[in-house]
Order: C-alpha cells, then sequence, then structure tokens
C-alpha cells in the first residue's frame, strides 16, 4: 500500500442509541466523543441508531408482508385482459 493516502485504521466502540448495546472494533471512523472502555482505555465513540441487538430482523420482531394478495390485486387491477 501506498503510504499517507489511507485513513487511520484504529480501535472505535460503537454505541447504539435505541438498545444501550456498545461493542469495540477497528474502524477507519473517527469521533470527538470519547468513552472509557470495560479495559480501563478510552476510545473514540460513534452513535449509532440501530444495530443487531435492536434491529427487528435480528431480535425476531420482523413482520411478515403478505405479497400474495399485493400481487393478485395488482393483477386484476393492471393485468392483461
Amino acid at each position: 500500500m501506498k503510504p499517507g493516502i489511507h485513513p487511520s485504521y484504529g480501535h472505535v466502540v460503537f454505541r447504539d442509541k435505541a438498545g444501550g448495546f456498545a461493542f469495540l472494533t477497528r474502524s477507519t471512523m473517527t469521533s470527538d466523543k470519547t468513552v472509557e472502555w470495560e479495559d480501563g482505555r478510552t476510545y473514540p465513540v460513534v452513535d449509532v441508531e440501530i444495530s443487531s441487538q435492536s434491529h427487528p430482523f435480528y431480535t425476531g420482531t420482523a413482520r411478515v408482508l403478505d405479497t400474495a394478495g399485493r400481487v393478485e390485486r395488482f393483477e386484476r387491477r393492471y393485468g392483461a385482459k
């Protein structure tokens, strides 16, 4: 890789605002806000709106839409005559 053209890659805490869940990972994202992590070190923190702890698909609260009824209604309105 060419030196000097890539962003710095370091530890960052991502915190889910909806669920209060946080995890430490590495990323090129940065933030002015910091948080003290479980290991006693201070890391930049990035607040996210949704994560796997609050997303309906991963929590099992996702709704399934009735697409069969929609398709039939579409075919009745705009189907071949």
